[in-house]
């Protein structure tokens, strides 16, 4: 729920199997025509940019500086992959790692958005890790461009367990070998956290490497008690956008994203064509207000089951947000890497993709690569 979250929140307080690449509705992915991004992705100086943009645009015109940019260059793959186990046929990105003993973070992003939330961040971890960690990111059930196998009538079930088994059954056909599985790193954005930390122990029982979980700027009793405000906050969206240039820009000047670069990525992705009227010309792919049956279940019982993982765990945060108090007695009994990201929202991955995939890279070589007699993250 990212901006909308962070306000509550403060006003209370391996290779792939051999699939075809997709063909058909792909300008997104397949063709990068507005050039390629500076080679770091950091955030840019946010104020400077918006008070230069747009001069000489004319009235009512979308704004080029925040047309769309493809996602080709960001990840090796975009794919289709069905998963009959869970009615679905999931929009994968993929970047495989380029070691033969690799690792893949797999990330799941948060309410509302798409896989490639993480596009620049897969960027600089292919980057500053030197290939060596590779990146998957997927479109969870009801959201970007994954679809159901069947025609349905009914709303999707977007309760925690149906998106944690959702997660477990796509690596279990991603990597149906475990033996050649390469080890997992766990990534979740908000809601997406939930869903890594009880997808650990499931993959674990079905014998999957996993070399650490991250959860990204999501605290259980912060998030459960700003809930109740979450409906306001949600009538202060529009419904709709006139271009996704306008929907690029409305995400920049509210601060849910502040990386320019970034938000021409993934926004484009959490929008479409809206074909039922001709006003708004564009609406949201997952319209918050349906999940909010669901949002107790997504957080309760979150930091319990983050500090229970039996592997290495890592808490980013943005800013200078608090703990609850489970996980204060975890941090103050080293059970888990707390990391605080400055300047940055709660789109930590698009705000300092370059800050988080240091702090990943980090994380994974001293837990994946650990020497002997230095104990692992969380390990007492």
């Amino acid at each position: 729920m990212s901006h909308l979250y962070r306000s509550a929140v403060h006003a209370r307080i391996a290779k792939l199997p051999d699939l075809p690449q997709t063909e058909g509705d792909e300008e997104d992915e397949a063709a990068d025509s507005l050039g390629s991004l500076p080679p770091s992705m950091g955030p840019p100086l946010l104020q400077k940019f918006l008070n230069r943009q747009g001069r000489g645009r004319r009235s009512g015109q979308p704004n080029p500086i925040f047309a769309p940019i493809s996602a080709a260059g960001f990840f090796d793959q975009a794919l289709q992959i069905s998963v009959p186990e869970s009615g679905l046929e999931f929009r994968v990105y993929y970047t495989p790692s380029k070691s033969d003993n690799g690792t893949v973070i797999v990330c799941h992003h948060g309410a509302g958005w798409s896989g490639l939330t993480y596009a620049a961040f897969a960027k600089e971890v292919a980057r500053v890790g030197k290939g060596e960690c590779g990146v998957l990111s997927f479109d969870c059930r009801a959201h970007g461009k994954t679809t159901t196998l069947e025609l349905r009538t009914e709303p999707e079930d977007l309760s925690i367990d149906i998106l944690t088994h959702d997660l477990v059954n796509l690596i279990v056909t991603v990597f149906p070998d475990v033996e050649k599985s390469p080890t997992l790193l766990l990534v979740g954005h908000s809601l997406g956290g939930s869903a890594i930390v009880r997808a650990c122990p499931l993959l674990q029982a079905k014998k999957y490497k996993i070399t650490g979980v991250t959860v990204i700027d999501v605290v259980e009793e912060f998030t459960l008690e700003a809930l109740p405000m979450m409906h306001s906050l949600l009538d202060s969206r529009p419904d709709g956008f006139q271009s996704q240039e306008d929907a690029v820009e409305w995400h920049i000047r509210t601060h849910v994203i502040r990386n320019v670069d970034s938000a021409r990525i993934s926004v484009p992705s959490i929008i479409m064509k809206n074909v039922g009227t001709s006003e708004p010309p564009y609406i949201w792919r997952t319209p918050l207000r349906i999940t909010a049956p669901y949002w107790d279940s997504w957080f309760t019982g979150l930091s319990g089951m983050f500090l229970a993982a039996r592997t290495a765990r890592l808490l980013v945060l943005a800013g200078t947000e608090r703990l609850d108090k489970e996980l204060m007695i975890g941090q103050m009994q080293g059970k888990f890497q707390l990391t605080v990201i400055p300047n940055v929202g709660h789109m930590v991955q698009e705000d300092d993709p370059t800050y988080l995939a240091e702090v990943l890279i980090e994380f994974w070589q001293r837990n994946e690569r650990v020497v002997v007699g230095v104990k692992k993250v969380g390990e007492l």
